[in-house]
């Protein structure tokens, strides 16, 4: 949470848990090109379709139920920019002036189940992807550091994902990266460098 308000005061952008978690998401795809994959029927056989591209989707609730507009091209945005395009497409989706291409052909998917008040939960795989990601609330709560007791912003993250293309040893390590990232200590310079 440091790093949101240190972002905000050197940029003047706001930049949510949300995107945190979804910029983490992006780079672990980007390091385990598996996990941003469909399995695909061919004249040969069931196949492994891995997208050159990472195109976000990302559950909203809205008055029609659960939507999942699409952010095109993630990994090319930075993410402050990964952070207006999210609210852009939210904000369609919440209006009802989403286009059908804007709820379709996401490669990966993030969800908040967080905004509910849990903790955490096991989201499913949007049918044509291999897997999704869900953040729970975030609560402070007793952790060591440094073999001392601190009070510390925690939040769980779940990664679902289809076992015929993601192993549990990929999963695992794809879900460390994305922990990884949001734990590090230079994440400001880090996301301010993109």
């Amino acid at each position: 949470l440091e790093v949101v308000e240190k972002i905000k005061t050197r940029s003047n952008e706001r930049i949510t848990p949300f995107v945190l978690v979804s910029a983490a998401l992006i780079r672990a795809a980007q390091k385990y090109p598996r996990i941003n994959s469909s399995w695909i029927d061919t004249k040969e056989g069931a196949d492994v379709l891995i997208h050159p591209n990472i195109h976000l989707g990302f559950a909203t609730d809205t008055s029609k139920g659960l939507l999942v507009p699409v952010v095109r091209n993630a990994n090319a945005d930075n993410p402050i920019a990964l952070s207006a395009s999210i609210t852009t497409q939210m904000n369609k989706a919440r209006d009802g002036s989403a286009s059908p291409s804007d709820l379709t052909g996401g490669t990966i998917t993030v969800t908040n189940v967080g905004v509910f008040g849990v903790d955490g939960g096991t989201p499913i795989i949007t049918p044509g992807q291999a897997a999704i990601l869900a953040m729970g609330r975030i609560i402070h709560k007793p952790w060591v550091v440094d073999d001392s007791i601190v009070i510390r912003p925690i939040m769980q993250l779940t990664f679902s994902f289809d076992h015929r293309i993601i192993d549990g040893a990929l999963g695992s390590r794809a879900l460390a990266s994305v922990a990884s990232y949001l734990a590090d200590p230079a994440l400001d310079e880090l996301l301010l460098k993109d």
